[in-house]
């Protein structure tokens, strides 16, 4: 068996990048593409590898020969790789195809070495392999019937994003057998390219032959394997990501700060939201606006704090709507000078807008990190503070004061001259019912206060990026509305607020069953040997790690192991290991349930 790599693109979308180097000589995580690949081809002992360059051919060829690689190297040369696509390359070491069974790389590819095993051992000579299509691949798909026949490729040009549900995309790694390439993929390819010309790919072969009545290529499909396709510079961040030393990948998927979605197989136990919300109908709803919904300009600020007003029942002069509650944060935390009080630990978009100096801190000084509103009036009774911040629940306690005592905090506060925040972010997810203090009553009588609420966690819908403040101080509330864009929110936003209300049974389900699922979930991570669960009333919960159990050593396990990205609070609870652990759906839970259990 022997190898060939079609290695003479010029990657004109990797821009600098390729200026003076050939594709496969852009480094991921330090190692060169085709040094990587030429090395795990090696560890396959194959007769030989022929290389089919042109971009930059020779300065591949050089740097080829400085790898110390032992199998046997044959180069093709591809003099016109700029004027013609892959089908030409293919073409030109035909004669190669015949001589000996062949493993068929496109050189922008990075890979597991449990990948090219799969491959080279399966007992079946001809083969494409597939992977179960995801919303970041692009270029030539395939459908599969229940015996791994191929019966139709996809190519882009023919992509139909409506039926994605049955289609695998081709990794561009196949095997094909000396006698296919005999009876029909040499044949087939030189009729095609006389026909139709040397700027076509060798996949619409591959397409024509799988017209035939005679299935003579099968699929190999791969289940949870590593490997991706490098078309440009994101595509080569997200590889730096996938294939970065175990210590390094883990801290670069945290740092991303979301985009997992990039990610289909991750599952992602760090952000929080509502999994039993948004229903179906509103999804469908939305999507059938969507052609207008990209194409027009939503409505300035003016409009979608109507919308907030309508959606919260207070007037409009008191609520601002925000990219995020984060926007509004950033744009609050620079009205609000002075020295503030915190609960630690918490919510740190509040500190990142302060300097340590401005901080009273107040720790509570149980495990749990529980507290209630008189702990806070009685520690910051005699504190010279300008502003408190309480995040309800806490993040990352879960720690809950029932409504009745934060307005008991609302009359503290404004008694003693004190700027009030009031995060409710998570409120909808405690046991109380109507828990929430945006109520115009509320507002209107205390306007030292600023209620803060995250849309995207407790309704599920991250991606729309949305937030609200509420606050009786319409000075400040219209001093924001100036200081954030006027266009702050995008037309899908601006359109979910419009519908909202239409779904409000459907949310109250949503949170009946998050908090049935939340009690559960508790009850099962605490019969796990070494985890104490801390009750929460928000969509999160805290743990604490038996002293052993190393926090970080365990988020590394469960994200190469187990494929679970998991926030461990090093970071913010010194000498204690801590977890926080979202609350996902049942089945989602339940991996990580089974994923803890075996890792401790």
């Amino acid at each position: 068996m022997q190898a060939i790599i079609l290695a003479a693109g010029m990657g004109r979308r990797l821009k600098e990048l390729t200026q003076n180097n050939t594709k496969c000589m852009v480094k991921v995580s330090g190692v060169t593409l085709i040094d990587r690949m030429l090395h795990q081809i090696e560890n396959q002992h194959l007769s030989r590898i022929v290389i089919v360059v042109g971009y930059e051919g020779q300065k591949l060829i050089d740097y080829i020969g400085a790898l110390n690689i032992q199998t046997p190297i044959v180069y093709v040369n591809n003099p016109i790789y700029d004027k013609t696509n892959n089908i030409y390359s293919l073409a030109l070491a035909k004669d190669w195809l015949v001589k000996d069974d062949t493993i068929l790389f496109e050189s922008d590819i990075i890979f597991d070495d449990e990948v090219l095993n799969m491959l080279v051992t399966d007992p079946r000579d001809t083969l494409a392999l597939v992977d179960k299509y995801e919303s970041w691949m692009d270029g030539t798909c395939v459908k599969l019937n229940e015996e791994d026949d191929i019966i139709d490729f996809v190519p882009g040009k023919k992509f139909n994003f409506n039926d994605t549900k049955d289609l695998f995309k081709t990794v561009n790694i196949y095997k094909f057998s000396k006698r296919f390439c005999e009876t029909h993929y040499v044949p087939f390819l030189e009729a095609y390219q006389t026909a139709l010309g040397e700027n076509e790919y060798y996949e619409q072969v591959l397409r024509v032959i799988a017209m035939l009545d005679e299935p003579v290529i099968k699929a190999k499909r791969l289940d949870g394997q590593r490997w991706y396709e490098i078309d440009d510079i994101q595509d080569l961040d997200i590889a730096e990501s996938l294939f970065a030393p175990d210590d390094e990948r883990v801290k670069m998927l945290q740092g991303r700060y979301g985009g997992y979605w990039r990610y289909p197989k991750l599952l992602d136990f760090c952000y929080l939201v509502n999994p039993y919300y948004p229903p179906q109908k509103m999804k469908d709803e939305i999507k059938a606006g969507f052609d207008t919904l990209l194409t027009e300009y939503p409505s300035g600020m003016r409009v979608n704090s109507l919308l907030a007003a309508k959606n919260f029942d207070v007037h409009q002069e008191n609520i601002l709507v925000g990219n995020g509650a984060a926007e509004l944060i950033k744009s609050l935390m620079g009205v609000l000078k002075g020295k503030t009080g915190f609960v630690r630990p918490t919510f740190e978009e509040y500190l990142n807008r302060y300097v340590e100096e401005d901080f009273v801190n107040y720790v509570p000084s149980n495990a749990d990190f529980s507290y209630t509103a008189d702990d806070l009036m009685t520690f910051f009774a005699d504190k010279e503070i300008d502003n408190l911040v309480v995040v309800n629940p806490d993040n990352p306690s879960g720690n809950y004061i029932p409504k009745a005592d934060v307005l008991r905090l609302v009359e503290w506060s404004k008694g003693k001259g004190i700027k009030l925040v009031i995060d409710e972010s998570f409120v909808d997810f405690a046991d109380e019912e109507n828990s929430s203090i945006i109520e115009q009553e509320i507002i209107d009588s205390n306007p030292h206060l600023y209620i803060m609420k995250s849309i995207s966690k407790s309704y599920g819908v991250p991606g729309l990026r949305l937030g609200i403040l509420a606050s009786g101080d319409v000075e400040t509330i219209d001093f924001m509305k100036k200081d954030v864009a006027i266009w702050n929110i995008n037309s899908f936003g601006e359109f979910y607020m419009q519908i909202e209300e239409k779904y409000e049974k459907a949310y109250a389900t949503g949170l009946v069953q998050i908090k049935a699922e939340r009690k559960r979930y508790e009850a099962e991570l605490a019969k796990i040997k070494g985890i104490r669960v801390i009750p929460s009333q928000a969509n999160y919960v805290m743990v604490e790690l038996d002293k052993d159990i190393c926090p970080k050593k365990l988020k590394k396990l469960l994200l190469l192991k187990h494929n679970i990205l998991i926030k461990e609070l090093t970071g913010k609870i010194k000498d204690r290991n801590y977890l926080r652990l979202a609350v996902r759906n049942t089945k989602d839970n339940d991996k990580l349930l089974v994923a803890l259990k075996e890792e401790l």
